[in-house]
Formats: C-alpha cells, structure tokens, sequence
C-alpha cells in the first residue's frame, strides 16, 4: 500500500464524510497525478492518494490532524504566545485542534511557548497556522528537521573536565572528546526522564486467560541539555550515567545533590548561561501533543508444566523524546531570539 493511500486511511472520519457534500463544477480540485476531480474539502486525491494543490477552492477545508509516528518527519504547530486571542475561543480551538477543552485550555494558559499540534505535512501545518492566526495567536511552524530530532545530534556525556577557559566533555559510550569555551554555553534545559515497565505473565486457559503475575517498576533521572550558540544537538547529562569527579571536593555521596551543584558551577562559570527550568511543569500541556513514548513487547510462550503454558509481555513508557522535542524547541527558539532580536 502506498503513503499516500496510508494517509487516506488514517484521515478522520469526519473528513471523510464532508466529501459526499454536492459541489459544482467550478469547485472541484482537479489531482496533477491522475487528472481527476476532487471535492475541495479534501486534502489527498479520492482516486490515487496524492495531495492535492493548495488552491481558493479548498483552502476553506477543514486541516486533517495525523499525528506522525515518533520516527517519521513531523510539522510542529507551536504557540508562541496567545496574543489578544480571547479564551473564549477555547472550544473553537480545541474543535479545530481535536483536542480536549481541558487540554487546549492548559496550552493557551500557559506562560511559555508549547506545541498545539503534530502533522504529517507541511501544507497542514501552514493551513492550520492560517486558521490560528486568523484567531489571534502567535504561531511559528517548526519541523522535526529543525529540531534536530536524528539520535546522532543528541550527544550524551559521561564526564567534564573543567578548566579555566571552558569545558572538556567525555562522550558516553566511545572515546570522542568535546571542547567548548564558558563564554560558548548559551542555554541549559532541566528535566528529567521518568520510566515505567511492566511485565504481565498470563496463563491459557479455555474462554480467555488469566493475569497470574504482574511487576511494575519506574525510574526517574535528572537529566539537562547544554547547548552552545553555534547550532548543533547540544550534550546531555544524566544523572545516573555521569562520573561527578569534576566537583572535586564538593562531590557528595547523593547523585541529586551532585547533579544540583553541577548546575550551579555551569550557572556561575558560563557567563551567558541561562538555565530553563520549565519543563517539569508544563510536561502535562505537552502530552497530548508530544505524548510520552509506549512500547509492548511479547516474550512469546513460557512452558510452566507440560500441557500448560504461559505468555509474558513487557509494556514501557518513557518520557525521552518528549523532553528531547521540547529541549530543541526552548533551543531553536533561543536561536531565533539571537537572529531576529525577538523574545519568545
């Protein structure tokens, strides 16, 4: 099955339904692949799947809300600030958004700037930043490109060295060394990643099965991303993965102390440092945008006895690729604030 035809499976119902509506010929959308016509409330062709042209004639349809998967590009409809928009457009922008009144009323309160929707293209993205303008909002459109979202951009650190010009930073995991001057630290995102497992065993019996055990376990580690100005993925420090001895004396025998006086040395050694702590508090507002990442995976069967046997599977959640997406975000952000002159 092709992309496109996927695309047009995964449209909501409602967009499909508009299409049975009478239009004239004048209206209709013809496809530059198959040649055919098109309703114009329709964003992909009825007949081959490819995306329509933009064009007056559908430019009044309602935007298709595909939220990509985590691998694929995204289109981030971020909220800049909500300008003189009323919150009495709340239901209006929820209705447009599908989300909860609750979960759009968390975005718009907000003090900080937070994504409102996730697409697969960038003519959706454009289209519902056309209708959010049109309500009073300050949107910028941001890609996961820009958000440099590939693994290889996010750099994890194991060590520091400090000296008195800058940083020595130790990669994790291989035997690459990094350098940057106190002067170069522009930006330090908190955060932590929060992580639960849970592992169910269930026995076969006739009508179904039957939980006989369960285990749960999480995990929290406080973790931040340091950039510099010059435009790359930043390092990552996590608490449970970094060897402290560049504290020297201060170390202590607690990670969470050690890591709260590693923030504190970077904040008054870096000069031009700013330590963003906003994460931890707007992680709700975040979720049903940027969810938290779950994952199942069967174990297959485990013999218990002869003639009986069990099935096990492992179900885990984590937060990472949330915290990742809004680091880059408060990050290209700053960027922009550095090119423009403007605040965000």
């Amino acid at each position: 099955m092709s992309e496109e035809h996927e695309n047009f499976l995964a449209e909501p119902e409602e967009a499909r339904v508009e299409d049975t509506r009478p239009f004239s010929h004048t209206e209709m959308v013809t496809c530059e692949t198959c040649l055919r016509a098109n309703p114009p409330t329709r964003p992909n062709c009825l007949y081959c799947g490819v995306r329509l042209p933009q064009s007056a004639s559908n430019s009044s349809r309602r935007p298709v809300i595909r939220q990509p998967e985590n691998w694929e590009e995204g289109y981030n409809v971020v909220l800049i600030e909500r300008g003189s928009a009323p919150l009495e457009l709340l239901s209006e922008v929820a209705g447009l958004l599908r989300l909860e009144r609750a979960e759009a009323a968390r975005i718009l309160e907000a003090s900080e700037p937070l994504p409102l929707a996730r697409v697969d293209s960038p003519e959706e993205a454009r289209l519902l930043e056309e209708r959010l303008r049109a309500m009073g909002l300050s949107i910028l459109v941001i890609s996961d490109s820009d958000l440099m979202m590939k693994e290889e951009s996010r750099r994890r650190v194991r060590g520091f060295d400090f000296e008195e010009e800058g940083i020595v930073a130790y990669a994790a995991g291989s035997q690459e060394v990094w350098r940057a001057a106190w002067s170069d630290f522009v930006l330090l995102i908190l955060g932590r990643l929060v992580t639960r497992r849970v592992e169910v065993e269930e026995r076969r019996k006739r009508g179904g099965s039957e939980v006989i055990e369960a285990r749960e376990m999480t995990g929290d580690v406080l973790l931040f991303d340091l950039y510099t100005e010059e435009r790359a993925g930043g390092w990552r420090v996590a608490s449970d993965q970094f060897d402290f001895s560049c504290l020297g004396s201060s170390k202590a025998l607690i990670a969470s102390q050690n890591f709260a006086s590693l923030v504190e040395t970077l904040r008054e050694r870096a000069p031009r440092l700013i330590v963003d702590d906003s994460y931890n508090r707007l992680r709700q507002a975040l979720a049903p945008v940027w969810p938290p990442e779950e994952r199942t995976e069967s174990r297959g069967l485990r013999r218990e006895r002869p003639g009986r046997f069990n099935t096990e599977a492992v179900m885990t959640s984590d937060n990472e690729t949330q915290f990742t997406r809004y680091s880059r975000l408060r990050y290209a952000l700053r960027l922009r604030e550095s090119a423009t002159g403007q605040t965000s």
